[in-house]
């Protein structure tokens, strides 16, 4: 019996455990949100300012409204997104198929919970022949206004 004490490799005695961690920096699951936003008919994201042009940030540097914590004790994560929304567009809906998507997109890749997922409508995109009347219209009523000053 002894013999087979001696046999024993002592370094699994003396060696703890291993320790596996795993980290994931924040423009991944920014980039994991961005694609599922770019299959969703009617919302879009923010745009990168002058300054992120000047510097050439393009791809996730440039990603805007997406924001990310994670909770390492509970391995899980929120996200909040700030996107544009098409006018005319059902906003309940569109929410429930954007949460949905980008949860179930990040869960999947990442084999994180995702503890909430938080949007935010920040602007209405007009369709442009929407938007290219009003301007007409007040076109037009300043170029009147200033004949009739004339007259």
């Amino acid at each position: 019996m002894n013999d087979k004490l001696t046999q024993v490799d002592t370094k699994e005695l003396e060696l703890p455990d291993t320790l596996f961690i795993r980290d994931i920096d924040s423009k991944v699951f920014q980039t994991i949100a961005l694609q599922a936003l770019l299959n969703i008919e009617g919302v879009s994201i923010l745009e990168g300012n002058l300054i992120d042009s000047f510097f050439g940030r393009d791809g996730p540097d440039r990603i805007k409204g997406i924001y990310v914590e994670q909770d390492l004790k509970n391995h899980a994560v929120t996200i909040k997104i700030e996107v544009n929304v098409a006018y005319g567009v059902a906003l309940p809906e569109k929410a429930d198929e954007i949460q949905n998507k980008v949860a179930h997109e990040v869960s999947r890749l990442t084999g994180l919970h995702v503890s909430c997922v938080h949007v935010v409508f920040k602007n209405l995109v007009l369709p442009k022949q929407q938007q290219q009347q009003p301007m007409e219209e007040h076109e037009e009523k300043a170029e009147l206004a200033y004949l009739e000053d004339f007259e």
